[in-house]
């Protein structure tokens, strides 16, 4: 139980220090909760039934499914987006790791507490300086003129290394305004404040917003 505690505070540690909601607590307790269903999965056909008539597996068999319920409650929809599949991923390997710990597999446990931390350390780290992974992003811009042709908009995006999904354009002429919305592919590295105001230096805008796709 002090092993599976031990491993369950590391990833927890880790995961707290992205400032995500399940944090040292949480880990720990689900690594020591799956050790100790291990352990009653393994005792309770022993002392009770017999090895022959009972089933190590059947209790343990119940934390795969029930960790289920855990690691949806770490995932957050807001805005279309879905944030927390790596921490419900960690939360279901931690319970994983607790039941090797409560079946006897100390060496498997460590070492996959050992991998886990690179996956969610290095990793990251690489894809941070790979530039890995794309984001959607709308950027809505009001400007006080009618424009006809979104080419030097097109020039700025792709001179920043944003790529331009699609557009969505509204004119009103009572005011001569357009409104604009850029729907582009962007690595999470790139500096907006520049592109936007870049974008601004195109035609006098009234406004810019850089929003989530859903937002628009």
């Amino acid at each position: 139980m002090l092993l599976s505690m031990m491993l369950g505070v590391v990833i927890g540690a880790e995961r707290k220090r992205k400032g995500q909601i399940a944090g040292i607590r949480t880990f720990a307790l689900i690594t020591m909760g799956a050790c100790l269903a291990m352990l009653l999965s393994i005792y309770v056909p022993q002392e009770y039934m017999g090895l022959k008539n009972g089933d190590p597996g059947r209790i343990a068999a119940q934390v795969i499914t029930g960790i289920g319920f855990l690691g949806g409650g770490a995932m957050i929809r807001a805005k279309g987006s879905v944030k927390g599949l790596t921490t419900a991923a960690g939360i279901w390997i931690s319970a994983i790791i607790g039941m090797a710990v409560g079946i006897g597999m100390y060496v498997v446990a460590v070492g996959t507490t050992a991998l886990i931390l690179m996956v969610l350390v290095i990793f990251d780290w690489y894809e941070h300086w790979q530039s890995v992974g794309q984001e959607s992003r709308a950027i809505i811009m009001t400007i006080d003129r009618v424009v006809d042709d979104i080419t030097p908009y097109r020039k700025v995006l792709k001179d920043y290394g944003v790529h331009l999904s699609t557009y969505f354009i509204g004119y009103d002429y009572s005011k001569s305004r357009t409104e604009i919305n850029f729907i582009v592919l962007a690595h999470h590295q790139i500096d907006f404040l520049k592109v936007l105001a870049a974008l601004r230096e195109v035609a006098p805008a009234i406004s810019i917003t850089l929003s989530s796709q859903a937002d628009i």
